[in-house]
């Protein structure tokens, strides 16, 4: 099948070939002609499949029709990051080369002056973070009356980062009668429960199984020591080993490992940087374009990189940590392998880390090869058994120090440890002659002194001050 037999537009079959497009994929197959029928779409397939064009040429044909006012964009497309968003607007101007179509791009590190003003033009096209255009409607810039598409691209990307209230808040201010692209690598219980919701009778199409890994991609785990220091030579050697890299990119589970991998990197002569979500907008799109035309070879990573990211050329995916949901792991190796292309992905595993690998192996159900020596099964376990005992002997070495800290001291050392009666404060004139020595109880009644008398609430005879125990002249 070609891209002449799915029912786009002259124009877009124009760009379809400038492009350089010559088949399409199983997905574009499968969700191109349904999207054209005006129908609800649920697209489900592994990273680096082409659902970005799944969606945007059946857009662009349905588009070509109609006219957008003011505040009231016609299209909406949700995508999780900025680097996601900022993707498919540039597919929508390469795509939409022929077509008048108005495109505005709102995500977070931009001013929203700049973003208004495309808003009141009128737009046709809306890609947008949730977080952000739920900003533009609190504010009353921008009203969802007349979306006629929807499109919620990387919904488990969505779930992973909490953005699915905001998906449900921004679903119930739309058209009921609009038309819903529903797009996502897995399939988790949560995002069944909002297909189920905001989806009418959808085609499902599944390009692929659900939670797979491309054929294409050569998987391979690695056993390291889990010394940080030794781990990043680790890095450096498997590097190294792998011979000519064209370009790859490096995923740590932590900001701060993405830091700390970059340092070493560059400081033993790798040409590296480094891409997490507490750079600016500005840094990670400069580093993303340095990345893309070469002029980085590694890409220093945290999971923000993992989704979406069309990088057509990455040859290696290294995960430097074994990511904690196996559903990461696809995505990641997902960064590479794309459309067809021959990719490595290889995957550095310590002992602790076991666990998480078998979970991986259950998700993609497929094991994946060891290369070199594997850890032993009694390895593995003997982690597992060492974390769980260092565990318990901080809670025991903390009980222990409340026990030992509220046991009653005896001897000597009680005699030293015993707090000390407050000394009578000192007082000058006739008061000083006054003052006498408190007695000690003689009896167990509370709150009264030998004479019977009520004493101060808060004292007892051994601690009370001497002034307080100085008798009252009666008149």
């Amino acid at each position: 099948m070609t891209f002449d037999d799915l029912g786009l537009s002259p124009k877009v079959l124009s760009s379809v070939k400038t492009a350089g497009f010559e088949t399409p994929t199983d997905i574009q197959t499968g969700a191109i002609p349904p999207a054209l029928a005006r129908k609800d779409v649920l697209g489900l397939a592994q990273t680096g499949s082409g659902k970005t064009a799944a969606f945007t040429l059946p857009m662009l044909t349905l588009l070509e029709k109609g006219r957008a006012r003011a505040r009231m964009p016609r299209s909406l497309i949700l995508e999780p990051t900025r680097e996601l968003a900022a993707q498919v607007h540039e597919a929508f101007t390469t795509l939409g080369a022929e077509h008048k179509l108005t495109i505005a791009l709102l995500i977070g590190g931009v001013s929203f002056e700049e973003q208004n003003v495309k808003i009141d033009r009128g737009t046709d096209v809306l890609i947008a973070t949730p977080g952000r255009l739920l900003d533009h409607i609190e504010r009353g810039k921008l009203m969802l009356h007349g979306i006629e598409i929807l499109v919620v691209d990387e919904a488990d990307r969505m779930l992973d980062m909490g953005f699915i209230p905001d998906i449900e808040r921004i679903c119930k201010l739309l058209p009921i009668t609009r038309q819903t692209l529903f797009f996502s690598a897995t399939m988790p219980p949560e995002i069944q429960r909002i297909t189920n919701q905001f989806l009418h009778a959808p085609v499902q199409v599944e390009a692929s199984k659900r939670s797979s890994t491309a054929a294409s991609i050569e998987q391979r785990v690695v056993k390291v020591d889990k010394d940080a220091a030794a781990k990043r030579e680790a890095l450096r050697n498997l590097v190294r080993r792998e011979g000519e890299v064209t370009n790859a990119i490096v995923f740590a589970n932590r900001k701060t490992t993405v830091s700390v991998i970059e340092k070493s990197m560059i400081k033993h002569g790798f040409n590296a940087g480094a891409l997490h979500g507490d750079m600016d907008q500005f840094s990670r799109l400069k580093t993303l374009d340095a990345f893309r035309a070469g002029e980085l070879t590694y890409l220093i990573a945290s999971d923000v990189a993992a989704r979406g990211l069309d990088i057509p050329a990455v040859s290696h995916v290294f995960n430097y940590d074994v990511p904690v949901h196996a559903e990461d792991y696809v995505h990641r190796v997902g960064r590479t392998g794309r459309a067809g292309r021959p990719g490595r992905a290889l995957t550095m595993v310590t002992a602790p880390e076991m666990k998480a690998l078998r979970a991986i192996e259950k998700l993609i159900e497929k094991d994946i090869e060891w290369q070199g020596d594997a850890p032993s099964g009694d390895e593995a376990e003997a982690a597992t058994r060492t974390r769980g005992r260092g565990r318990g002997a901080a809670r025991s070495s903390a009980s222990t120090k409340r026990s030992s800290s509220r046991r009653k001291p005896s001897g000597e050392s009680a005699a030293q440890s015993a707090p000390q009666e407050p000394k009578p404060k000192q007082t000058s004139g006739k008061r000083q002659k006054n003052q006498t020595k408190p007695e000690p109880a003689a009896d167990n009644t509370k709150g009264r002194s030998r004479s019977g008398a009520r004493e101060p609430a808060g004292f007892t005879s051994s601690n009370m001050p001497a002034f307080l125990a100085r008798p009252v002249e009666r008149a």
